[in-house]
């Protein structure tokens, strides 16, 4: 891992574009990516909300991302339910590389780490063995999973990173109560931030976008930018 040491990742999940993101906010968030200089950009899914005649625009507007090494993603919930078939176009449209149940190696003086991703829980199949392909026991995989409830049945130690949004940081978090209302099984766990469990670690982000109800409080959208380190 060493020659990827001090690499960054710009994670971008739940952008929802749609009644309540608009496209100016969505361009915003790809003019603030680029100018934080990563070396990689991943998507997290849950692109647009609650209609597929968003996922053009939106997906025009992510092409613009910059990074050294590309622009890679994975499907969300809402993508299922608003088309994922025309998500997938308009992914490939924009030059970002689908990671579903698969992966892409970055190689570095002679080192190699593994981006990879699986499909959503709710509505899509997890192959994490599909993911991590022929990754050795030695080597490292950064892996997207939509929905971080994933990462509780993950056992392979060759996963060193799980990237999740879905859970929107609770979008309301109450002083001393918390989210009233998290997407999760595990309620609280993984709401927002760094989590370890007995075999790996994943940080779930707050997101960039909402969903109904339309409001954000004690909840900041946020871009994720991650350091790699050994």
């Amino acid at each position: 891992m060493l020659p990827f040491q001090g690499k960054t990742i710009a994670f971008l999940s739940d952008i929802h574009h749609g009644p309540f993101t608009s496209l100016e906010y969505v361009n915003q968030v790809v003019e603030l990516t680029n100018s934080l200089s990563p070396d990689v950009v991943l998507l997290g899914g849950d692109y647009v909300h609650r209609d597929p005649k968003y996922i053009g625009p939106c997906f025009e507007a992510l092409s613009r991302l910059k990074s050294a090494w590309g622009t890679y993603g994975v499907l969300g919930n809402h993508d299922h339910w608003e088309g994922a078939a025309a998500t997938r176009q308009a992914m490939v449209a924009g030059n970002i590389v689908e990671m579903t149940n698969s992966g892409v190696w970055i190689e570095k003086a002679g080192d190699r780490l593994r981006l990879s991703g699986v499909g959503d829980l709710w509505e899509d199949v997890q192959d994490l063995d599909h993911a991590l392909a022929d990754t050795r026991q030695s080597e490292t995989a950064i892996l997207v999973s939509h929905n971080p409830d994933f990462v509780e049945g993950i056992t392979d130690r060759r996963v060193g990173l799980v990237l999740s949004g879905h859970t929107h940081g609770g979008q309301v978090v109450l002083p001393i109560v918390g989210a009233p209302r998290v997407p999760s099984r595990y309620g609280q766990k993984y709401l927002h931030g760094l989590v370890k469990t007995q075999h790996t670690q994943a940080f779930v982000t707050r997101g960039l976008g909402t969903v109904t109800p339309p409001v954000r409080f004690c909840c900041r959208p946020e871009i994720a930018l991650i350091t790699i380190t050994k």
